[in-house]
C-alpha cells in the first residue's frame, strides 16, 4: 500500500510538472491562454470533487484540464492572436486544436487517457460539437467536465473583440445549454455550488 501511494505521488507530480511546462510553452505563443488553463484546471478540480471523482481518474482529469488547449501551439500566430472575430476559414484552424493536442499527447502511452479527454473537450451533449460529433455518454466524462469549466472561463474573460460576461449572465448561458451543449448532471452540480465557482473566478481576477 505504501509503495502504491509513493508511485501514485510520483506519477501525479511528474505529469503535473510536465503539463505545466507544456502550458508555459503555449502561453509564450498565445497571451490569451495566460492563466486560462490554470483557471479551468482549478474549476475542474472543484467540480470533479463535487461529482465524486477520486484517485487516478481525478489526477488524469486534472492534468487534461491543464492541457486541454495544448493543440493551439500548432495554430498560426496571426490567427491565434487576431484582435477581431475570426472568419470561417480561420475558425476551421481553431477547431483543429483538439486533434492537434491529441496527436501531441497520444505519442506517450502514459497520456493515452488524457489525450482522449483533450480530443473531445469540444464535443456537445447533443452531438453537434467537434471533432467527432460524439454525443451524451460517448463523450469521456473528463471531457464533459472540462467543457463546462472551459466555457465558464471563456465567457467571463475579456477578449479584444468583446467584453467579459458577468458571472450571472455566464451561468444563465450554462443553464440554457443544459442538455444541449453540456451534460445535465454536470450543469446541475455547478448550479448547486454556484457561489464556489464564482469565488474561484473572482480569486483569479483579484490576482490580476
Amino acid at each position: 500500500m505504501l509503495l502504491n501511494n509513493i508511485f501514485r505521488l510520483l506519477y501525479k507530480n511528474s505529469y503535473h510538472d510536465m503539463s505545466e511546462s507544456l502550458v508555459a510553452a503555449l502561453e509564450a505563443k498565445d497571451y490569451y491562454t495566460c492563466g486560462h488553463s490554470k483557471r479551468v484546471a482549478s474549476m475542474v478540480c472543484e467540480l470533479s470533487k463535487k461529482l465524486g471523482v477520486k484517485g487516478k481518474e481525478f489526477e488524469d482529469i486534472h492534468i487534461a484540464a491543464h492541457l486541454h488547449d495544448i493543440g493551439k501551439i500548432g495554430i498560426p500566430d496571426k490567427i491565434l492572436n487576431k484582435n477581431e472575430k475570426l472568419n470561417s476559414n480561420e475558425w476551421s484552424y481553431i477547431k483543429a486544436h483538439p486533434q492537434i493536442g491529441y496527436d501531441i499527447l497520444s505519442k506517450s502511452n502514459k497520456l493515452k487517457n488524457i489525450s482522449k479527454m483533450v480530443l473531445h473537450h469540444h464535443e456537445s451533449w447533443n452531438g453537434k460539437g467537434y471533432p467527432d460529433g460524439l454525443s451524451k455518454f460517448e463523450i469521456p466524462f473528463g471531457s464533459r467536465i472540462i467543457s463546462v469549466c472551459d466555457s465558464i472561463d471563456a465567457m467571463t474573460s475579456t477578449r479584444s473583440y468583446r467584453e467579459a460576461l458577468s458571472f450571472e449572465k455566464c451561468i444563465n448561458e450554462i443553464y440554457a445549454n443544459r442538455g444541449i451543449m453540456f451534460d445535465p448532471l454536470i450543469v446541475d452540480c455547478v448550479l448547486d455550488n454556484v457561489f464556489e465557482f464564482e469565488k474561484i473566478i473572482n480569486s483569479f481576477k483579484a490576482k490580476g
